[in-house]
């Protein structure tokens, strides 16, 4: 291990790509991504560096890239330049967790597994961030934490669908954890088997191994849930909108939506007879609270 070598993909992008180029980084298997302004507000191009043991051949990068921007509803112009290297054996581990601080909402602290949270009467979610994408800094993610915050009730049953790295899943079950009162069932599923694996870790390193994870989707057979949240993009919520309203007995809480989608999904929502519902935005993106 002495003489290993490690490769870099560096991205120079449109900023509000991010999560599509490093969705894309992460199906080619990274190892971790680094972004250059994140958490920072700008119009200018962002660069996000993707590492790996092994470089995945061009025809597989371009692929994955231009799938994923379709998926989040970018062009293929969005991408400005995209640069390779070897890296010469360092500790490139500890130079990247330099960019993962902690991220705070009015009750939660995200913070990676490393960091030293000093006494706080907000409630700690530990992520480790160099397993998958989903480290609570992203803005759907503090979208929906802030919507939970507002309208999640300890004793609600609650669906985590598309749970990722299972923060969302894990921030529910942290605030059970603070009442002696009946508590609700946890469900989360994603159709990565990967990002289940890790959000059983995750939920292992936050004591909050009652969710019970499953690799799929919602489907008619789903039992009906309190609360249920798809954090996702708005390709994926359309098609199983009519599932998501039909499994949500008091909050469904929608997220992963451009600001210029949500047009697309307020419609559909229309179309189901849902016209009372709240919008909250940040940066690029939006949430969508529905109150039954």
């Amino acid at each position: 291990m002495e003489d290993q070598n490690w490769f870099a993909i560096k991205i120079t992008a449109e900023p509000h790509t991010s999560e599509a180029i490093e969705f894309a980084l992460n199906e080619l298997n990274s190892l971790g991504n680094e972004i250059n302004n994140l958490g920072k507000q700008s119009h200018k191009d962002i660069c996000i560096i993707g590492y790996f043991s092994e470089l995945p051949d061009d025809e597989s990068l371009q692929s994955q890239l231009k799938t994923s921007l379709q998926i989040y509803g970018f062009s293929d112009d969005s991408i400005k330049k995209i640069e390779t290297k070897q890296i010469e054996n360092q500790d490139w581990l500890a130079e990247w967790k330099k960019h993962w601080k902690p991220t705070e909402t009015d009750k939660f602290i995200i913070a990676p597994p490393w960091e030293n949270i000093e006494r706080s009467e907000k409630i700690i979610i530990k992520i480790e961030p160099n397993m998958a994408f989903g480290t609570g800094t992203h803005e759907t993610t503090k979208l929906c934490l802030k919507a939970i915050e507002k309208n999640y009730q300890s004793d609600m049953s609650f669906f985590d669908v598309g749970t990722g790295t299972g923060i969302l899943s894990i921030a529910v079950a942290k605030i059970q954890e603070k009442k002696i009162s009946k508590r609700g069932e946890i469900l989360a599923c994603d159709i990565d088997v990967d990002s289940i694996e890790i959000a059983k870790e995750n939920a292992k390193l936050n004591d909050t191994e009652e969710i019970e994870f499953y690799v799929g989707s919602i489907s008619e057979d789903s039992p009906v849930f309190d609360f249920v949240c798809a954090n996702v993009t708005a390709d994926i919520i359309l098609p199983m909108l009519s599932q998501l309203v039909k499994k949500s007995i008091k909050v469904l809480l929608l997220s992963g939506i451009l600001v210029e989608q949500e047009n697309l999904v307020v419609s559909k929502l229309n179309e189901l007879g849902i016209e009372n519902y709240k919008t909250q935005v940040d940066g690029e993106w939006i949430s969508i609270t529905v109150k039954f």
